[in-house]
């Protein structure tokens, strides 16, 4: 896999998609437990990969 386009993605754009995905998986909590942890198992990463990101930039 090739993650080129994420090396070069701003750190506030994959905070969007960390926060975006907690909204999705408190939204389809109730329905459909698997895809909530998947949610947010994904919201997670993209909100530590932002963060590492962050504090190499500095």
């Amino acid at each position: 896999m090739d993650f080129s386009s994420l090396k070069n993605t701003p750190p506030m754009y994959l905070y969007l998609v960390s926060i975006i995905s907690f909204i999705l998986a408190n939204l389809v909590r109730d329905k459909s437990l698997g895809f909530y942890y998947f949610l947010l198992i994904i919201g997670l990463v993209f909100f530590v990969i932002g963060f590492m990101k962050r504090l190499k930039s500095k």
